[in-house]
């Protein structure tokens, strides 16, 4: 049997365009793609953190070094220039093979330089 679990994320990106009449989606900048290892159409969700929106599309490549992650056609609706967001991955997986999976998960700062990386999350405690 396959489960669905997460095989990368970008954290907190911020988004720098909305083109409500451009073809495509989600175009990420290439860099950012690479070192998460997204494709290029490949299926993601994508979290506002501002608004509250969630949204499945694909991915699109932004120029290199860019920064870019730009929400195009009907997201450019749902996102605006600026919200904080959160765009997820995700793969099937036998159990042996998630036995051994890490997910990339990619920490982005404000304006969608690399903060940090890694492939665990701290457990949450109680407050």
């Amino acid at each position: 049997m396959l489960s669905t679990y997460l095989k990368a994320k970008l954290h907190m990106g911020s988004v720098t365009q909305a083109e409500l009449w451009y073809d495509g989606s989600c175009a990420i900048d290439a860099d950012l793609l690479k070192l998460s290892g997204m494709q290029e159409f490949e299926q993601i969700d994508i979290y506002n953190i501002t608004n509250g929106e969630r949204l499945t599309t694909y991915v699109i490549v932004a120029e290199p070094g860019s920064g870019i992650i730009s929400m195009n056609g009907a997201a450019a609706r749902k996102f605006q220039v600026g919200d904080r967001i959160i765009i997820a991955s995700y793969g099937q997986f036998s159990e042996q093979e998630v036995a051994e999976h890490k997910p990339k998960l990619v920490y982005l700062n404000q304006d969608n330089s690399v903060e940090r990386s890694a492939n665990t999350i701290a457990v949450q405690l109680a407050e």
